[in-house]
């Protein structure tokens, strides 16, 4: 075979040009896919929380008769809900009231934990309300409401839910109150250890929303089954007239800094909101600074939307929060 020695020399200056062209389109295939990739990942960008509903956010249609409580589930699975969050109250008049409590009781249950189960709602919380007031002086009094909160205790175990919220309201007097809270809690946490269940305390007025005080409770209790679930609004101290509810709040503790100190022990977190700006930003709270400061502290578990609002339903004022959470939350 004869060779072209003019054919060769065209080979030799071509190869550099061939090589060159192929590694740069290799690159830009690899450079095109690094971008893909890129994109998906800032796409995707999941939550690091899970959103639940509490169902006091939904007490106006409750009330008015619009909304049957037997309906929560349901409720919270057309807004797109993944937890729920119970309020004791919007059963316990039924289950007072009938012939048979117990039996009532048990009635509720199954219904509840059917709807959840069929609407692929996760039972996490039953906030505990009218049962005796648990940091109250007399040991008596205080003993009677550890009594009445055990048949929730025992609810909560069956629907499969983690905690039970309870308050402490009781005496006024810091030393009396954390002295009376603490030999409740740890009375009522040692029943509910058997059972699985959390006993949480939530920031809900007068000495239950000094950070510091619940802080040293938490520590004089010193139970893994006992902690705290900050709420973003609950930080008034102090009313006018004294009263507990419905009046202007004269003293609060500094809410960021209360969630904080909470956070330590939190095993919930209650995204309390009222009214909206233009933006969809809470008036009141910051959310990224809340969201901030529950993300630094480890929490990685549900967070509950509960509205408060009154110029807007509680439809959209939940769906503004939930909104307003995913928003703050990807921002992190």
């Amino acid at each position: 075979m004869k060779i072209n020695p003019l054919k060769v020399s065209l080979l030799i200056l071509l190869c550099p040009l061939l090589f060159l062209h192929v590694s740069c389109k290799q690159k830009s295939d690899n450079n095109a896919e690094t971008v893909s990739q890129e994109k998906d990942t800032t796409t995707s960008n999941p939550l690091w929380f899970k959103l639940s509903l509490a169902e006091w956010s939904l007490h106006k249609p409750i009330y008015d008769g619009e909304l049957d409580p037997m309906d929560f589930a349901q409720k919270a699975s057309e807004m797109g809900f993944e937890g729920i969050e119970y309020v004791s109250g919007f059963y316990a008049e039924r289950i007072k009231n009938a012939e048979d409590p117990e039996a009532e009781m048990q009635i509720v249950l199954d219904s509840l934990k059917a709807k959840s189960t069929e609407y692929g709602m996760k039972n996490l919380i039953i906030m505990i309300d009218g049962e005796g007031d648990l940091a109250a002086n007399e040991a008596a009094e205080r003993n009677k409401a550890v009594e009445n909160h055990k048949k929730w205790v025992d609810a909560a175990s069956f629907l499969g839910c983690h905690s039970i919220r309870v308050n402490l309201f009781g005496s006024e007097v810091p030393e009396e109150w954390k002295t009376n809270s603490i030999d409740a809690l740890s009375k009522l946490a040692e029943y509910a250890k058997s059972k699985n269940v959390n006993i949480l305390v939530e920031n809900h007025g007068y000495l239950s929303s000094n950070a510091d005080l619940l802080v040293e409770v938490m520590q004089g209790v010193n139970m893994e089954n006992c902690g705290t679930l900050p709420d973003f609004g609950n930080f008034c101290l102090k009313r006018e007239g004294g009263q507990r509810w419905d009046a202007d709040c004269v003293e609060e503790f500094p809410r960021y800094e209360g969630v904080k100190k909470m956070m330590p022990y939190a095993k919930a977190v209650s995204a309390k909101s009222y009214t909206f700006d233009k933006d969809g930003n809470e008036d009141l709270i910051d959310y990224k600074k809340m969201l901030k400061i529950i993300k630094d502290s480890g929490y990685d578990g549900f967070i509950g939307v509960e509205f408060e609002g009154e110029d807007i339903s509680a439809e959209k004022g939940i769906m503004a929060t939930k909104d307003l959470l995913i928003k703050a939350g990807k921002q992190l």
